[in-house]
């Protein structure tokens, strides 16, 4: 989940979470590539125990990157993720585990959100090509010279996406790079690895949380347990906080805004297709060697330190003088909560706040304050708007003796110590940039730069018809958003209703797990915070014993009818023919309402709905069509566990499959670093005896599956630092003795078991 801004925001005001990461490089010698000892220790000062990767984070750059020339086939793709990999691995540099998650089929609320993105991905790219095309001719009109057009098949970021072949292949090519680092990497070597593919239902990041709630809940646990996590997106920083943990990292790529990418038209830097003016390319080298490259510099990580975070919230939340005692992790958990008010991606943000104008601050600070507010935050966000149109100046302006000055001002000018090339600059960053109409700022910041695309204010603000910021606001909302009456209360409040429910289902998701697969919020805008009364009663329990989509049935929720071929036929005519059930779902085009927003992607992209009873009643009659293959793909799966040979675990392990052991085995505790629950054999694992792979290196690498019945219950309680304490009124000491009965009394009265193919959450396996 991504929540704009937040991260700016949160780096701003607590600039200490962040630090450089350190990254030692390998070597070569006499043409041979030495890789880094990963087995030293952590050139970072900090030894961690647990690395948690949010694979789509990583699948998206590695096969569509902005900055750089894309992969060239499929295979270049898994390339790339793999050395993306490598570096995550050789900076954090994990002891115990190392666990992967790519994105399975999401719950309903998210699925709404992803048929957007697909939509708008897909809407975008249509666009694209019609613009090239246009340009191109008009170029070619005016005796420009553009480069022999490509015919390539354009890759459709759609696929990454639950059920399609790239994902199957994508899940087929990891099991590879794992025996391989498994076998042959001494730091992999006593690293228990998980991956959980594209099968297994649930968000890449909330099945790593499940993991981290699961295993924080058994009693071998280790409270110093060292996580790292790594992910771009800003709610990540959210769920490490709603752990309780004491020792949380975030690794993730630093944020350079402007990073040069080449014309889509000419392959050439320095201008977007717009701009293009189809000039021959320069000859790059003596001979034009480096033609065919791009320069880009290698993108650095930071940390995010979560204990950092943790004592700035302890500074600002903790309260004296209260009536009842004070607890700073139930402080954590509202502040988290308020959170949810300013983005998600469940539940469109209230109308009245945004990170970049203070939101948060107002949301900790007081709550009332915004509700009876609602319109002066309104009056005050035009009038800035408009302050800033006033102020805005030239694009690019001079320094030095060329720069424009006020008459009667008395300081002299800067001196020009080389006008030859002050005017070459001037030149080009005339043909680069046009010069406004508007005045020269006062700013002595603003000379000499050019300013940021995305913060130019040169192009004309959107028609903004429901004007918050004058009387009757709440009127024209209700009845341009929702085509219904202000006054009407009992839609207001069923509105209201199904947004009280959102928050509780995001809270419970953050901190519990999936309340339920089949819940979301059925509008596409928010109501007013002053429509927040009488809240009390709102919500009761959401339905029982709900199941996720399948994985094809998902591709049929959040697909537009362009990506349908990554479906099957008879599936993909249900989105194109006039006579299927559901052709509304599949609009060829569909309305971006702004907003009150600037940019097309900011706004909300106005589709219908699906209705999961129309499009179940659809699939039935084209189900009997899929292939054997087709089937296993639709199929749900579970995490897989890989070892090395001189893991603890692996004697163990391979007796059960030397015995040919069909039942569920509980895992000893003491020989997986406190990692419990129970365990079943995989039906295709990679023996030492019984290799897979060609290359007779992959023989140490080892897999079996674990899984977690349907009934299986999340701990109503997330426990917390200090717990232990409170419970037995004696410190805490590692418990590294292994009890069978113990466990298995605790795994019977979790609920936690094994069976086939299902799912991994607590168990090991």
């Amino acid at each position: 989940m991504g929540v704009p801004a937040f991260f700016r925001w949160l780096s701003r005001k607590y600039p200490s979470i962040i630090v450089h990461c350190v990254e030692e490089k390998g070597k070569e010698c006499n043409g041979v590539r030495i890789p880094v000892d990963t087995t030293k220790p952590n050139p970072n000062e900090v030894e961690f125990d647990n690395l948690y990767l949010d694979m789509n984070g990583i699948i998206h750059p590695c096969t569509h990157p902005e900055d750089k020339p894309a992969p060239k086939n499929e295979d270049e793709m898994m390339v790339a993720i793999f050395e993306y990999i490598d570096r995550l691995f050789n900076i954090v540099r994990p002891r115990r585990v190392l666990y992967m998650a790519i994105d399975g089929v999401a719950p309903r609320a998210k699925m709404n959100q992803q048929r957007s993105r697909r939509f708008r991905a897909s809407k975008e790219g249509v666009e694209l090509t019609e613009e090239k095309q246009r340009m191109r001719e008009e170029i070619i009109q005016r005796g420009g010279y553009l480069p022999p057009e490509e015919i390539k098949e354009r890759f459709d970021s759609n696929c990454i996406t639950p059920g399609t072949e790239f994902m199957d292949n994508l899940a087929q090519c990891l099991r590879y790079y794992v025996a391989d680092r498994l076998s042959n990497d001494p730091g992999w070597k006593n690293v228990v690895v998980f991956l959980s593919d594209a099968s297994v239902p649930g968000e890449g990041e909330h099945k790593i949380m499940d993991f981290i709630r699961r295993q924080r809940a058994q009693p071998n646990h280790d409270p110093n347990t060292h996580h790292c996590l790594c992910g771009a997106d800003a709610d990540l920083i959210m769920l490490g906080l709603a752990t309780h943990e004491p020792n949380f990292t975030i690794i993730r790529e630093e944020f350079k805004p402007n990073k040069p990418r080449p014309c889509a038209l000419c392959g050439q830097m320095g201008h977007e297709i717009k701009d293009c003016q189809g000039v021959a390319r320069e000859k790059k080298g003596q001979h034009d060697e480096f033609a065919d490259t791009v320069p880009v510099s290698e993108q650095e990580f930071i940390f995010i330190r979560l204990c950092v975070l943790r004592e700035y919230l302890a500074r600002e939340l903790t309260m004296a003088s209260l009536p009842f005692p004070f607890d700073f992790e139930r402080s954590v958990d509202d502040w988290v909560f308020m959170c949810f008010f300013v983005g998600n991606d469940f539940l469109p943000h209230l109308p009245s706040l945004e990170i970049r104008e203070g939101a948060i601050d107002r949301l900790v600070n007081i709550y009332k304050d915004v509700v009876h507010k609602t319109g002066e935050n309104f009056k005050r966000r035009n009038k800035e708007k408009r302050r800033r149109m006033k102020q805005q100046g030239p694009a690019y302006l001079t320094t030095g003796q060329f720069a424009p000055h006020a008459l009667g001002r008395r300081d002299r000018p800067e001196a020009v110590h080389n006008a030859r090339h002050q005017a070459y600059d001037m030149r080009m960053q005339h043909n680069k940039v046009p010069m406004s109409s508007a005045g020269p700022s006062d700013s002595t910041e603003s000379r000499g730069v050019k300013r940021k695309a995305e913060d130019s204010d040169s192009e004309p603000e959107p028609e903004d018809n429901v004007r918050l910021w004058e009387e009757g606001w709440k009127q024209r909302y209700y009845k341009t958003k929702f085509d219904v009456d202000a006054t009407d209360d009992d839609f207001r409040r069923k509105v209201v209703q199904s947004y009280v429910e959102g928050l509780c289902w995001v809270l419970r998701y953050y901190y519990q797990g999936c309340a339920s697969w089949k819940w979301y919020f059925p509008f596409h805008y928010a109501p007013f915070a002053s429509d927040f009364k009488d809240i009390k009663g709102m919500f009761t329990e959401f339905e029982k014993e709900t199941k996720p989509f399948k994985p094809l049935e998902q591709l049929m929720g959040v697909f537009p009818a362009a990506s349908g071929n990554f479906l099957p036929s008879t599936w993909r005519n249900l989105m194109s023919s006039p006579d299927s059930s559901i052709i509304d779902f599949y609009p060829d085009d569909f309305a971006i309402d702004l907003n009150g927003k600037k940019y097309a992607w900011q706004g909300v992209a106005l589709l219908p709905f699906v209705d999961e009873r129309r499009l179940r009643a659809a699939l039935a009659e084209v189900y009997p069509d899929l292939t054997a293959e087709e089937v296993k793909r639709n199929s749900l799966g579970s995490d897989v566990l890989f070892l090395s040979r001189s893991h603890l675990l692996f004697d163990f392990i391979h007796e059960l499959y030397r015995t040919e052991s069909h039942e569920s085995t509980d895992i000893p505790a003491e020989l997986c670093h406190g990692i419990q629950g129970a365990i079943n054999l995989d039906d295709d694992p990679i023996l030492p005896d019984k290799v897979k792979f060609k290359d007779p290196q992959y023989a140490d690498g080892f897999v079996f599956k674990a899984v977690l019945l349907p009934d299986a219950k999340i701990p109503n309680k997330v426990l917390k630092p200090g717990d232990w304490e409170k419970g037995n009124r004696e410190p805490w000491r590692p418990q590294l003795g292994f009890n069978p009965n113990r466990q298995q009394a605790h795994l019977d009265q979790s609920g936690f078991r094994a069976l086939g193919v299902s799912r991994f959450d607590d168990a090991v396996g």
